[in-house]
């Protein structure tokens, strides 16, 4: 009859019937796994010819021994209900497995609860793993080896070939080229795939280059073009190796939510690590109780980590433990509508490089919610987030350096740039102060390496430092439009920063002896600067060598010149002193013993370059006594 297909109450029964006398193709209705309606049912065909082996999901081989199989009719979609799991009394690993040994299944959905007591390695792409919002457990789960943030419920790995090459720089490798030096371009072809790394600096992890990269053009025997603008120069002389890899592409992990329950190392658990892969997501990932990253990833490319949470994970003082994703050597890589709670990181780059992190927020965030390692990070974008961040600051063994970053609109409890952190750029940025934590004291403050930094529109509760232990930049430190409260005492900025700092339109509230201790120029712009209350305020100790005061108010707060020899002090264009301070003059610059009478210049500037003459002080004075000048130098 049209339309009439034959049916088989079980699997017990579809193996039962006679391998002989079946049409090749003759379609089956297995109506449950176990028992008829118990979610198992399938539709499986008859293959006379096939000879796999019986995986108990989508291949069944008959019960009396003969040839052929029964093929589950998938259309490239494998469930677990295939092998008779219904939830996480069964164990979810055999019937993974058995899916993704066969490359016709280009995705697997659960429709239950699972359960997984095996450490997935997965050696192919072009998978999708959709979990459809069902809970994974690893109750039971094999021990993690130690230190292995590898060790992952589903570990994604490509493969090291041994095609490898080595060659010392005969010409510099400059930054933002794409063209490197090889030995021998004839292994190199368009759309390979290359780990190209430098050789370390001092014996440490101090490596500027390290990445997975695809090669575009073979231009000449002694060079190809990468698909990657090189972050730091490399002088000649220095050493590159390249070992192609086969990665592993598009492989997916979507709509999942991870609940473990170990709290050790070997217990512990956490669901998806990539290492040698392009194109791999992960999506819709909910964690509780993890041990290692939620998403590990290391020699990654071209990816999303999207709408992931992690709750209160296991351990978060051991490194490494408690993130939600770290990414070592990763590049082009998007992070977005990201949250964590009570973690160690939210977000941590490690030598990576044109990343980008979008409206992610983590809240418990003390030990910092967006960290970069400083193993030569370049290049990364942080926009509309909010929690701690620190950069670079895992200490020398790995270079405390990186470059480029940007930070819009974020909101941070504190906020940590003070190592070797290049051309840092800041719009937006606030930072408060927070009670009751560990830091209660350095909350609500910016530290901030005075090497071509640029703030616009920020604000901060208590404090803004700079110190200078790079000087890398080709940009000047500025800072624009952003108000500072000022904590009583301490340096705004420390006794190494050379460099000038340059504050325009900006506003300090509550000077209070504060200290600008480096060596370097101090100019202010339309500055109004507030003192602390009282006629008892401090003035700001400055030891530089140059100090410009153009337009703006200096209110109940003067300037100690501290600094030894020869300063330059330049004050004009409508810029406003008033107030008392009764410990210290406007300007009082105090003679150090044995020194020479130090030379002050005050020159006095209109806009347009028009200079008042005496009179017109004078004049001024008479004008407006609430608003007094005084130009008292005491030697």
């Amino acid at each position: 009859m049209n339309g009439w297909q034959r049916q088989a109450d079980d699997v017990t029964a579809l193996k039962r019937l006679p391998s002989g006398g079946i049409r090749a193709g003759e379609t089956i209705l297995v109506r449950g796994f176990a028992a008829a309606g118990d979610g198992g049912a399938k539709s499986v065909a008859w293959h006379p010819e096939c000879e796999l082996e019986d995986d108990g999901g989508l291949v069944h081989a008959p019960a009396d021994g003969g040839r052929g199989r029964w093929i589950v009719a998938h259309e490239g979609v494998g469930k677990f209900s295939y092998f008779g799991v219904f939830g996480p009394e069964t164990a979810a690993d055999t019937a993974l497995d058995a899916m993704l040994a066969h490359p016709s299944i280009r995705r697997i959905e659960a429709d239950c609860d699972l359960n997984f007591t095996q450490r997935h390695r997965i050696a192919r792409g072009f998978i999708d793993l959709n979990f459809n919002g069902f809970t994974v457990t690893t109750t039971g789960i094999e021990p993690a080896p130690p230190n292995n943030p590898f060790a992952a419920v589903f570990f994604f790995r490509g493969e090291e070939t041994g095609d490898v090459q080595r060659v010392v720089l005969s010409e510099t490798l400059s930054e933002l080229e794409d063209r490197f030096e090889v030995a021998d371009a004839a292994a190199f072809k368009v759309g390979d795939w290359w780990l190209v790394r430098g050789d370390r600096l001092s014996g440490g992890a101090e490596r500027e280059l390290e990445k997975l990269v695809k090669v575009t053009d073979v231009p000449d025997p002694k060079h190809v073009r990468l698909q990657y603008k090189n972050g730091w120069t490399l002088e000649a002389g220095r050493v590159l190796e390249y070992r192609r890899v086969k990665p592993i592409v598009q492989a997916n992990v979507r709509n999942m939510k991870f609940v473990a329950k170990g709290a050790t190392e070997a217990s512990g658990s956490h669901p998806l690590a990539f290492e040698y892969a392009v194109e791999c997501d992960a999506v819709g990932i909910d964690a509780t109780g993890t041990y290692w990253p939620v998403v590990m990833r290391r020699y990654n490319t071209f990816y999303v980590t999207e709408r992931c949470q992690l709750l209160n994970p296991a351990e978060v003082v051991v490194g490494g433990t408690g993130y939600l994703t770290q990414q070592i050597y990763c590049l082009y890589g998007h992070v977005r509508d990201c949250l964590t709670s009570n973690g160690r990181h939210l977000n941590d780059f490690t030598g990576s490089a044109y990343c980008h992190v979008e409206n992610c927020h983590a809240d418990g965030d003390d030990l910092g919610a967006f960290v970069t390692h400083g193993q030569f990070e370049h290049d990364l974008t942080y926009v509309g987030n909010s929690g701690l961040m620190s950069f670079a600051n895992s200490g020398p063994t790995w270079g405390e350096s990186a470059k480029r970053i940007t930070v819009k609109q974020h909101v941070a409890s504190w906020f940590l740039a003070f190592r070797k952190v290049t051309d840092l750029t800041l719009e937006d940025v606030h930072v408060y102060a927070r009670a009751g934590v560990e830091n209660t004291a350095d909350t609500g403050s910016f530290w901030l390496n005075a090497d071509g930094v640029q703030m616009k529109n920020c604000t901060a509760e208590k404090m803004v430092k700079f110190k200078q232990v790079s000087a890398r930049s080709r940009r000047p430190s500025v800072v624009e439009n952003c108000a500072f409260a000022l904590t009583k005492g301490r340096r705004v900025s420390h006794e190494e920063v050379a460099s000038e700092l340059t504050f325009r339109g900006c506003r300090f509230t509550g000077s209070d002896g504060n200290a600008f201790a480096g060596t370097g120029g101090f100019a202010l712009s339309g500055l109004p600067n507030r003192g602390g209350a009282g006629p008892d305020a401090r003035p700001i100790r400055f030891a530089g060598k140059r100090l410009t005061i153009r337009g703006g108010e200096i209110r109940n707060s003067g300037f100690r010149l501290t600094g030894g020899g020869e300063v330059r002090l330049d004050v004009g264009s409508g810029a406003t002193i008033s107030g008392e301070q009764r410990r210290a003059s406007v300007f009082q610059q105090k003679r150090r013993a044995g020194r020479r009478r130090d030379e002050l210049e005050i020159r006095r500037r209109e806009q347009h370059g028009r200079l008042p003459g005496d009179g017109a002080l004078r004049h001024r004075r008479q004008r407006r006594r609430s608003r007094v000048l005084r130009d008292r130098i005491r030697l």
